[in-house]
């Protein structure tokens, strides 16, 4: 009877540690991008920077070029 529990326990504990390693499939990564749509239409949500309007190139660009700056340490140390 102790080889039953024995061998019932080392099922249980494999069992617990295979279903441990399953993880769900990551889907937000997939949804973020989007190739039916330019980075430029965006959302609008209030995660948007200032001065930018969604479906406009120019101040898409323009904001992109001041964040690019603003992350330059080059330019920061100046």
């Amino acid at each position: 009877m102790k080889l039953n529990f024995k061998t019932l326990g080392l099922c249980i504990a494999a069992g617990a540690l295979l279903a441990a390693c399953s993880e769900p499939p990551e889907i937000a990564a997939k949804a973020a991008k989007r190739p039916d749509v330019a980075p430029y239409m965006g959302a609008d949500n209030g995660f948007m920077t200032k001065g930018w309007t969604p479906g406009d190139q120019a101040s898409w660009t323009e904001a992109i070029n001041k964040r690019n700056q603003k992350q330059s340490e080059y330019s920061r140390a100046k």
